[in-house]
């Protein structure tokens, strides 16, 4: 099973995961580039080893550090490689935050249902985003704002739809989820399935 190392969000930045030293699930909103290459010090990597971001939905919060890491390959889903392609300020989400100029309109591999991340399975969520994902390796789910911990979903007034969001969330509590890795906030340790019914509880 991949080793999963969290990294805080901070300030509009989401939270940020690296699995197994050369993969990065989201890069923040790209404004604390400090603050992100001390935390991959911190693990012995340096910007230069990550080989693949995984870009959980295409807001401008998990995808603004894109730039950051050039030896990176960037992975989306291929629904929401359009708006960071077409540098859709209102489809990222920037233009509602003030971040005009993301500067990421990068993508090289668009990611479907099923694909396989290290150990992790790709789960389409849609919800937060049309193109938003979960990963899934059997015990940890990587959900990018789809559900957090506590309960609660992501905003679904940015580009986002409720009848997915339920469906999505349907899907979820499908998994035996021990650990839950979200999008902000803090992790869950255990009991990750519990989290999912009481995030179900609130659509």
């Amino acid at each position: 099973m991949s080793h999963i190392v969290f990294i805080s969000g901070y300030n509009y930045d989401s939270n940020c995961y690296l699995i197994d030293n050369k993969i990065l699930v989201d890069t923040g909103a790209g404004e604390n580039k400090d603050y992100l290459f001390s935390k991959l010090h911190e693990n012995g990597v340096e910007p230069e080893d990550i080989e693949l971001i995984v870009n959980t939905h295409c807001h401008f919060d998990h995808i603004g550090g894109n730039h950051l890491f050039p030896n990176a390959k960037i992975a989306v889903h291929k629904l929401d490689a359009i708006p960071i392609r077409n540098e859709d300020t209102l489809g990222t989400a920037g233009t509602a935050f003030g971040f005009d100029n993301i500067n990421n309109s990068h993508v090289d591999i668009e990611l479907e249902e099923g694909d396989k991340i290290a150990d992790f399975e790709v789960i389409h969520t849609p919800g937060h985003t049309s193109g938003g994902i979960s990963l899934w390796d059997g015990e940890n789910l990587i959900c990018g704002d789809t559900i957090f911990a506590g309960g609660g979903v992501g905003r679904m007034d940015i580009g986002g739809n409720y009848e997915d969001m339920k469906k999505s969330v349907e899907k979820l509590m499908t998994l035996n989820v021990k650990r839950i890795f979200p999008g902000h906030g803090p992790i869950v340790e255990d009991n990750g399935k519990d989290h999912i019914k009481l995030s179900y509880s609130y659509l």
